[in-house]
């Protein structure tokens, strides 16, 4: 429940901006490129600054929970800082300072998604990873509905900074709370799971083990991962659907403001309860890789994806809505399949592992929406949804040619670990 409560706070105050795009153009005169670099200087930032923050992560791992140490002591104050910032945003005085303090906070949340995923792997049994993480990626769509549909509404009244106000407000709430329930880690297992490259041997006592994990082991194990071909597979693939994902709900503010549709700011937001869907489908991942596989249900969550971008290029509202239902749902499934396959596939520095596949996630997030704008201040929708199709095709690619590979393996040595 806390990781849910964070990956609420977590989303609503990353694209607390991303709904209130044409309210953004309107008061600085920014055009569509430039006022979705609130949304890309957020998620690009968080790019940066996940991978550090998962080396302080490892660092601090082994130590005592009960002061607030380890990844508990990370996640608490990326939170608390990205609150801080989010309350000052809306006294930005211009688009320029409103990017810098929106680069700022996706700083500061980056120790959350650094910390999450290998916090989860080290205090999960293995069979219940999956739901476990689909529990976290279904507080990050709760989170990215109700931080855009209450925006949207309080703009609609009282204006932007109002709107964004208010989200930081309700993420405190959240922050307060998940400090609250966060359960401290079980040491023994903490200890023992997704140890790192330079992890001491057994019996070394935790001060030992803190001081054995250095920054050349921690550097080693973030160019283990690179070399790893499964996990580099599982970055594109995760970076590729969020650039889809980011870059439509990035540019459908625009769309749904502008003729034929011409609707408000509330109804605008209002549409974002459509992230109750990737609810559903994150926490389904599980069942689709056991009746699927892991590559059938990539396959599954891409051509969703794909026919949702095509159905939405009709001009017809319920047509554009049914368009962002698939491609909420096969966006969610393939980020739960893929994120939780990074967690299994790597054997030693899972935090390491995880936050290479939020730096590529979150790059993907920057670059979709800046490059969504750009394709929509072109070609309108239609060249959003060429460029969507364009990295759902790379997601097919990338799951194909990871297929032949494993078949290859397997029959010139043994099968990989893990798929």
């Amino acid at each position: 429940m806390a990781l849910f409560l964070a990956g609420v706070a977590t989303f609503a105050m990353l694209y607390s901006t991303q709904a209130l795009l044409p309210l953004l153009s309107q008061e600085f005169g920014a055009g569509e490129s430039t006022a979705a670099w609130t949304v890309s200087a957020a998620t690009g930032a968080l790019a940066l600054a996940v991978l550090p923050l998962s080396m302080l992560s490892e660092r601090w791992r082994h130590r005592p929970s009960g002061r607030g140490g380890g990844r508990r002591t990370v996640m608490t104050a990326s939170l608390a800082v990205a609150v801080v910032v989010g309350l000052l945003v809306p006294f930005a005085p211009s688009i320029g300072v409103l990017v810098a303090l929106r680069a700022a906070q996706g700083a500061a949340l980056a120790g959350l998604p650094a910390s999450a995923m290998a916090y989860l792997a080290e205090e999960v049994r293995p069979k219940a990873l999956v739901a476990a993480v689909g529990l976290f990626v279904a507080g990050n769509s709760i989170g990215g509905m109700s931080g855009r549909i209450i925006s949207g509404w309080i703009a609609q009244e009282w204006g932007w900074r109002w709107a964004v106000g208010a989200i930081g407000l309700i993420a405190l709430v959240c922050a307060a709370l998940f400090r609250v329930l966060l359960p401290a880690p079980r040491r023994g297992r903490a200890a023992g799971a997704g140890r790192s490259g330079g992890a001491p041997a057994r019996g070394t006592s935790p001060a030992g083990a803190e001081a054995a994990v250095d920054a050349r082991a921690l550097v080693r194990a973030v160019r283990d991962h690179l070399a790893n071909p499964l996990l580099r597979r599982l970055y594109a693939i995760g970076a590729l659907f969020m650039m889809v994902f980011g870059g439509s709900y990035t540019v459908i503010a625009y769309r749904l403001s502008d003729a034929p549709f011409s609707l408000p700011q509330g109804l605008i937001g209002s549409v974002f309860v459509i992230y109750l869907v990737g609810t559903g489908s994150s926490a389904a991942a599980g069942r689709l890789v056991n009746r699927l596989g892991r590559r059938g249900a990539l396959y599954l969550a891409a051509g969703t994806t794909a026919a949702g971008l095509l159905v939405s290029l009709a001009d017809s509202l319920p047509a554009v809505l049914l368009g962002l239902v698939l491609i909420t749902a096969g966006f969610f499934a393939g980020h739960a399949v893929a994120s939780s396959a990074v967690s299994r596939t790597a054997q030693h520095g899972r935090a390491q592992a995880s936050a290479l596949y939020q730096s590529g996630y979150y790059i993907g997030s920057s670059a979709g929406s800046a490059l969504g704008a750009i394709a929509f201040r072109a070609a309108g929708w239609s060249g959003m949804v060429a460029l969507g199709l364009l990295a759902v095709a790379g997601v097919a690619v990338i799951t194909l040619l990871g297929t032949r590979a494993a078949r290859r393996h397997q029959v010139g040595g043994p099968a990989p670990s893990a798929h």
